[in-house]
């Protein structure tokens, strides 16, 4: 993964989030995305800690963003890997939190996964 790019790549992120715009966020998704995060069974009830497809990560993200109106992210750092980036951030409620990001060869996100660390 080239650097400018990853930059590029989480900032942008970070910007649409920031918005609050689910359909910009979708775009780096493929339609078959795994997204893993300790917060799925809270948003969607039941135990689950993972979505399977981009109509599932849009139904729990929509959720998410109707449960946190004052959502935001405070850009932090970037971290490259070969067809993999970590992004650094703290969200609203002070948590640092890391998500990472594993490439298709067409440049969609197909897993990615969230990790939080206490505020």
């Amino acid at each position: 993964m080239d650097r400018d790019a990853a930059e590029a790549f989480a900032r942008t992120w970070v910007a649409h989030w920031n918005a609050r715009d689910l359909e910009a966020i979708l775009g780096h998704y493929s339609e078959d995305i795994v997204f893993h995060s300790p917060r799925i069974a809270q948003v969607m009830g039941g135990n689950s800690a993972s979505v399977f497809g981009k109509a599932a990560l849009r139904d729990y993200w929509a959720r998410a963003l109707k449960a946190s109106p004052d959502l935001h992210f405070e850009y932090d750092a970037v971290f490259t890997g070969s067809d993999a980036l970590t992004i650094l951030y703290r969200n609203q409620r002070g948590n640092r939190v890391t998500e990472t990001f594993i490439f298709s060869a067409n440049g969609q996100v197909v897993r990615a996964i969230a990790a939080y660390a206490p505020a």
